[in-house]
């Protein structure tokens, strides 16, 4: 599993003209599946997402965990793009939808996290707080 995990502001996730979810101050996630994550991945990895010391402390530090938080998580498959031959990525390493959508359910709902909607072309915006953005790989 790939993560690109955000420090946000504010986070929203439209698909057409309808609002799918949003939130306050914490982590705008974008995961991707890979064909060869399984639960002990999505475990892990949840984990460290809501254990990462990425907030600031009274002392104005980057010490503090994601305590109460929000998190707005998306289904992002793009994570498992190879350019390395060519102009067009490739996909092959993206998990299809079958084995991905249940891992990232599973994931989501570890970290209680907002959704976006899966498989679906959505809009999403953010307020980068920081700005501070993670890559995160199991």
């Amino acid at each position: 599993m790939r993560a690109l995990v955000q420090r946000v502001s504010r986070a929203s996730v439209s698909v057409g003209d309808h609002e799918v979810g949003v939130i306050g101050h914490g982590l705008l996630v974008l995961l991707g599946v890979g064909a060869d994550d399984g639960p002990e991945d999505c475990a892990r990895l949840a984990a460290k997402v809501g254990a990462l010391r990425i907030f600031d402390d009274a002392d104005g530090k980057m010490n503090e965990p994601l305590g109460d938080r929000d998190i707005l998580c998306i289904s992002q498959f793009t994570l498992y793009g190879d350019a390395s031959r060519g102009n067009r990525p490739s996909y092959t390493e993206a998990a299809p939808a079958e084995v991905a959508e249940p891992l990232y359910e599973r994931f989501c709902d570890a970290l209680g996290a907002g959704r976006g909607a899966f498989g679906e072309r959505m809009s999403v915006e953010l307020v980068n707080d920081g700005p501070v953005t993670l890559m995160l790989e199991t």
